[in-house]
């Protein structure tokens, strides 16, 4: 889920992928065009983005919510 897009996107990985490479192709698959800051986003409850899915303990079709790492003010 990548809540910019409010869209679930289903992304293909193994168990050597890192968290952030799955964060990147997550938002370039949910806005349609290369994310400009990734850092702006974050994967919930993840903290250290350079771990594996693997060490994670993530199992198949396991989800991952991507939101914007700061809240945005309501207009």
């Amino acid at each position: 889920m990548v809540t910019d897009a409010w869209d679930n996107v289903n992304v293909q990985v193994d168990g050597t992928t890192t968290v952030a490479q799955l964060k990147r192709d997550a938002l370039r698959a949910a806005l349609k065009q290369p994310p400009l800051h990734e850092r702006e986003y974050v994967v919930k409850f993840v903290l250290d983005e350079s771990q594996t899915v693997r060490a994670l303990g993530a199992v198949a079709n396991a989800p991952f919510i991507v939101l914007p790492a700061r809240r945005r003010p309501v207009r």
